[in-house]
This record gives structure tokens, C-alpha cells and sequence, in this order.
């Protein structure tokens, strides 16, 4: 096994911020992951493990232990009948390749979820999810090495924890679970209405009639590039807060000063507001702080444009954060995690 060191986070991570990890190394089997997990132990070093590093943020002093990057490969069909085919999916899978390939199968589920970047072991752990679909609703199960018991597990959907961008991954059990495939169960049905508000828009703006797995793939793929600034290009982690989640008193509230926010009813009484809207509101849209610019046409991406280190980011994150707090009396959240220092 080939295990490096002092590798920068900043050439690991799409955000292009953080410092050196003291060891490195690409996990290809399980077995492979188990033996460097269990030898980092016995030398008292600490292990975090990582897939594309879209959705991650690291600081400048680096991580003093072993970061190691997800590469198990995999594609296999379990089950496939008239209604369903059911696929086994490696972790180390980039994820939108695997949505290509279910949409070439006319399969449905995850159509989408297209473009969005990282792995497939990274999907569960925030429940990705996009234009009305989530990961949760297609996962029938994982494989998992249990850190706490040095042993592979199978955990069931329900075992997951899932709800808006949520699972015990990174909850109750971060840090025990190190994901090593996902088993998806993709329906044989066509894609039908209703599509999500943003989606449908593009569809009945293009006259599309015709819905098809590939036609709303090729809408997605089209909505995100119009809206996200690849991180190839321009180095950011995505959305780098969540979108917001209240009750309709609060809604009711926003609404006395600005009647046309929108929300959508998450059940239990509980609605989604865009915290790319109240960030814009706040009057960010566009602007370059602390080195960070925070996108024109999707106001929850911050783009590194400038900033020379990790103070930078959480400078501008926390001005953001301070600034819609005072005005609407909401507390954002970060949605990328973040690599420790130690």
C-alpha cells in the first residue's frame, strides 16, 4: 500500500484551502481500508476519510493524522425485474457517472440528482438530494466498516437516520461508519409530474413534452451549470450552507416585509425556505468578501476567488451568518464538513 505524506488538503478538497495531511493514502478494497484503519490505531493516529472533496472544508494546519481517499470501485445489478432493478454500487464511485449509466438503463430515481459531484459512498452521509429527489429514497442499504468493532456491517435505510440533508453519518455515529458500497433500488417507471417548481419551469420553457429519463437528466445537467460554477473552474464546495428549515409562523413573519418568499411543505409542519434568498436579501449577492465571492445566480456558493487561507472562508462564512441572523432572526448552517485540525 502506497501511503504518502504531507499531502496538501488544498489539492484533495474543491474548496483549494488547507494545509498539509501528515499521511495519505487511496483505499481500493475493503480489506485494504480495514488493515490501514486498524494500523493507524495501534500507532495512535487519528484517521479521516474522504471521496471527491466536493463537500469538504479543511484548515490551514492541515490534519495531523491519515486521510485516507475512497476508491472502491463497483457496479453490480443484485435484483432486476419488471418493476425494479436493484444495484450495488462501490463508495469510490464518482456519482454522476453512476447516474448516467441507471438513466441509459431507463431507470429511475436518481435522474435528478445529476452533476452533482463526489463519490457514491458520500451520497448517504448528507442524503444528497436535488429537484425532488433524495438519496434516501432509493437506498435499501449499505455496507460499512464499523470502526468501533473492527468488523463490516450492513445497515438498512432505516437504520440511517435520514431527513434533510441528514444521517447518523453525520450525526449520532459520525466518525464510526467509513461507507464501502450502496445498494440502490431504481424504478422501471417514466419520470412524471409533479417535477419540482425549478424543473418544471425549464421543461415548459423548452417545450418538452416528452418526458423522459435523459430529457430531465439533460434539464438538471442544463439547470446546474446555469446556476453552480464548476469547481474545476472555479474552486468552491457547492452549497456551503443548507437551505433553511422552519414553521409557517416564521414564514408568515418574512412574509409582512417580503410577500414573495416561497416555501415547500417538508411535512410535520415543518417548510423550506432558500437561504440563497435571504442571503441575497442581505444584500451579499455577488459581492467578494474576505476573499470569497458568493455567487450571483446561487447565492448559498462561495467561490475562493482570493482568499489565501482557511480565517478567510470563515471569516466571510460568519459575516453571512451574523448578517441574516440580525435580519431575519434565522441561524444558517454550514453544510460542508470539516476536516479537524488534529
Amino acid at each position: 500500500m502506497d501511503i504518502r505524506t504531507n499531502i496538501p488538503l488544498k489539492n484533495l478538497t474543491t474548496m483549494k484551502l488547507g494545509g498539509p495531511a501528515r499521511f495519505f493514502a487511496e483505499i481500493h478494497t475493503p480489506p485494504e481500508l480495514q488493515e490501514l484503519y486498524q494500523n493507524a490505531v495501534s500507532k495512535q493516529i487519528s484517521v479521516f476519510v474522504i471521496g471527491g472533496g466536493s463537500n469538504l472544508v479543511a484548515q490551514d494546519a492541515g490534519y495531523q493524522g491519515l486521510v485516507l481517499r475512497m476508491r472502491i470501485p463497483g457496479f453490480e445489478i443484485l435484483k432486476d425485474d419488471i418493476y425494479s432493478t436493484v444495484i450495488k454500487v462501490g463508495a469510490g464511485e464518482a456519482w454522476d457517472p453512476i447516474v448516467a449509466k441507471t438513466v441509459q438503463m431507463n431507470l429511475s430515481g436518481i435522474e435528478a440528482l445529476s452533476a452533482i459531484p463526489g463519490t457514491a459512498g458520500a451520497a448517504p452521509v448528507q442524503n444528497i438530494g436535488a429537484y425532488g429527489q433524495e438519496i434516501s429514497e432509493t437506498l435499501v442499504s449499505l455496507e460499512a466498516y464499523d470502526t468501533s468493532n473492527n468488523t463490516f456491517v450492513t445497515l438498512e435505510n432505516s437504520d440511517c437516520h435520514f431527513s434533510y440533508r441528514y444521517s447518523i453519518f453525520r450525526g449520532e455515529e459520525e466518525g464510526r461508519y467509513i461507507i464501502t458500497s450502496i445498494t440502490l433500488e431504481l424504478s422501471k417507471n417514466q419520470p412524471s409530474p409533479p417535477f419540482y417548481d425549478s424543473l418544471q419551469a425549464y421543461l415548459d420553457e423548452h417545450a418538452i413534452k416528452i418526458i423522459t429519463h435523459q430529457s430531465v437528466r439533460d434539464a438538471v445537467v442544463d439547470i446546474r451549470k446555469e446556476k453552480l460554477p464548476d469547481p474545476a473552474v472555479k474552486p468552491s464546495s457547492g452549497s456551503f450552507f443548507k437551505n433553511t428549515i422552519v414553521e409557517q409562523w416564521k414564514i408568515t413573519d418574512i412574509q409582512k416585509t417580503y410577500p414573495e418568499l416561497k416555501s415547500y411543505d417538508m411535512g410535520d409542519g415543518k417548510f423550506k425556505i432558500s437561504t440563497g434568498w435571504l442571503i441575497e436579501k442581505c444584500g451579499f449577492k455577488g459581492q467578494l468578501i474576505h476573499g470569497m465571492r458568493i455567487n450571483e445566480k446561487n447565492c448559498l456558493v462561495l467561490i475562493n476567488e482570493s482568499a489565501t487561507g482557511y480565517s478567510d472562508l470563515a471569516e466571510a462564512r460568519d459575516e453571512i451568518i451574523t448578517k441574516v441572523r440580525d435580519t431575519f432572526q434565522i441561524q444558517l448552517e454550514q453544510e460542508p464538513l470539516e476536516i479537524p485540525a488534529s
